[in-house]
C-alpha cells in the first residue's frame, strides 16, 4: 500500500516537473504564437502575462519588450525542423515582414553576437538591399554571399531574432500571427 502511494507520487512529481519545464522552455499554442520555424511568445512583457511566460524570461535572465509594442520572434530551426547550424547555408525569402519597422539578428547559442570580419550581425527594414522583384531574400553562410549576407562564421548552432514594431501594423493582433518568411536550406559542408 505505502509502495503504491509512493509510486504514485513519484509519478505525480516527475510528471508535473517535466510539463512544467515544457511549457517554460517551449510553450503551447495558448502562450506562443507561431509562424513556421518562428515563435513568439504572446503575452512577453505585459501584465497579464500568465506564469509560463513569465517564468520563461526569468529563466533566460531577458527583460523583454511588450507585445503590445513589439512582437520578438524567435527561431532555431528551418521550415524543414532541422537545428540551424553554421555548417549550412540559408536563405530567407519570401514577402517582407508587413511591420512599421522590422530587424533580423543571428545570435551564437550562447545569446552573444558572431564575431565575423564584416562587422554584421543583422538587417533591419531601413538597411535592407530590396532586389527589383520587392521580395525579402537574406543568406546566412559562413562565407560571404552577395546582396544581403548574415555571416554565421563557426558558431555551431545559432539562433535568429525576428523583431516586428508595431505589431497592429502587422497584423499580428490575429490568433495566427503575421505570416513570416521560411528559412530554408540550401546546403551543408
Amino acid at each position: 500500500m505505502i509502495a503504491n502511494m509512493l509510486l504514485f507520487l513519484g509519478i505525480a512529481v516527475v510528471g508535473g516537473l517535466g510539463t512544467s519545464w515544457y511549457m517554460i522552455e517551449h510553450g503551447t499554442k495558448l502562450t506562443t504564437q507561431r509562424s513556421g520555424p518562428w515563435i513568439a511568445w504572446s503575452a512577453a512583457g505585459r501584465d497579464d502575462a500568465d506564469p509560463y511566460t513569465r517564468a520563461h524570461f526569468l529563466r533566460l535572465g531577458m527583460l523583454p519588450v511588450s507585445t503590445t509594442v513589439a512582437l520578438t520572434y524567435h527561431a532555431t530551426t528551418d521550415s524543414d525542423g532541422q537545428k540551424l547550424h553554421s555548417s549550412c547555408d540559408y536563405i530567407i525569402e519570401g514577402e517582407e515582414p508587413q511591420a512599421g519597422f522590422w530587424s533580423l539578428a543571428v545570435f551564437n547559442e550562447k545569446g552573444g553576437l558572431i564575431a565575423n570580419p564584416a562587422d554584421r550581425h543583422s538587417f533591419n527594414s531601413a538597411t535592407i538591399m530590396r532586389p527589383p522583384s520587392g521580395r525579402l531574400d537574406i543568406r546566412l553562410a559562413r562565407n560571404a554571399r552577395p546582396g544581403n549576407w548574415l555571416p554565421i562564421g563557426g558558431a555551431g548552432r545559432f539562433t535568429l531574432v525576428l523583431v516586428l514594431e508595431e505589431p497592429k501594423a502587422a497584423g499580428a493582433s490575429s490568433a495566427m500571427g503575421p505570416e513570416l518568411p521560411p528559412i530554408r536550406r540550401i546546403g551543408c559542408r
